[in-house]
């Protein structure tokens, strides 16, 4: 039997994202709309799965195959020759034939819409996903919960391209969804490194500061859908300032990234003790000290960010006194 109660725990994150992502769009699409390609994205779900499953049956048939698939060479081709190029398709089809059939039948599609529906097309997806892993008891709700946002994330790229290119087909949109697939195969991969011995399961420390910057590339497309500035880091004026701020957004990235996988791997571990251990010394001191680490790695990334935001803004204004 299919346990139903698990069902508001693979939608409900990703209903609530949608409608936050719904209230952040000026002339948003009517929400039921979204909640049309919601479910949209949750078929192509299925179908991606179904998609999948048959040609792993027939790559099995292959003895290189079946020798190699349990390595991360291995994992990394699937990801990259396989479940990349199907999910995102998957989508992309998906997104490309509702928007098609709603501007032949009504208007000119805005490219906020667009991108709007490419958002709720992968949070459909994403709540497939956490059904199947649910029903199949390989990922727990809190790591399911944190996911939420990254098929949003990997399908960002070619739904700004798509945006900017319907009602016509531009080549920027096979080079975005290109891009998608390779940041999809490279999460996966990343996600899986920890499972063999290092030094490859050191590979696992790229996937938090990865996603970080994944995130922040969706905030900015987000802004540039809408005609907002984007947020401006590198303000150098010479190659060697600019390299030097590269280094600190790579650094703010690297510690800002692993603190969150710090918290992460903190709840996870506190997750399997019952609330009279949790005031036991020992237990209370790894708390407090995994909590100090990761904090103190978050608050030197913030202070990075912070700073590079006031070299911007501290250039523009002398740039401002300067022609005045």
């Amino acid at each position: 039997m299919v346990d139903l109660s698990l069902v508001p725990w693979a939608v409900v994150p990703p209903l609530l994202l949608l409608v936050y992502y719904y209230w952040r769009f000026a002339n948003s699409p009517s929400l039921l709309r979204l909640l049309l390609f919601f479910v949209a994205g949750a078929i192509s779900g299925f179908v991606a799965l179904s998609l999948e499953w048959l040609v792993e049956t027939q790559v099995n048939s292959f003895p290189f195959w079946r020798q190699t698939r349990t390595t991360l060479v291995g994992v990394a081709l699937r990801q990259l020759l396989e479940v990349g190029p199907i999910e995102e398709g998957c989508k992309l089809i998906v997104v490309v034939a509702l928007s098609w059939y709603f501007q032949r039948r009504q208007y000119r599609l805005r490219p906020t819409t667009v991108f709007l529906f490419t958002i709720a097309v992968a949070l459909g997806f994403t709540a497939e996903e956490n059904w199947i892993y649910f029903v199949h008891n390989t990922a727990s709700i809190l790591e399911r919960s944190l996911s939420t946002p990254v098929h949003a994330m990997f399908s960002a790229p070619w739904g700004y391209a798509l945006a900017l290119s319907l009602p016509r087909y531009h080549p920027r949109v096979a080079k975005a969804w290109f891009n998608s697939v390779i940041c999809h195969a490279l999460v996966n991969v990343l996600s899986s490194a920890w499972r063999y011995p290092q030094p490859l399961s050191f590979l696992s420390y790229g996937l938090f500061p990865f996603l970080l910057w994944m995130f922040w590339r969706l905030e900015q497309l987000l802004r540039k859908v809408q005609r907002i500035p984007p947020i401006t880091l590198i303000s150098g004026y010479t190659p060697q300032h600019r390299f030097w701020q590269r280094g600190l957004v790579m650094f703010a990235l690297i510690l800002g990234g692993n603190a969150i996988f710090g918290l992460f791997l903190l709840l996870r571990n506190l997750s399997s003790v019952t609330p009279a251990q949790l005031f036991e010394p020992t237990i209370l001191w790894f708390i407090f000290s995994r909590l100090l680490l990761n904090f103190t790695f978050g608050l030197i990334a913030w202070k990075i960010y912070r700073y590079l935001r006031n070299q911007v803004r501290s250039k523009r204004f002398s740039a401002c006194v300067f022609r005045n």
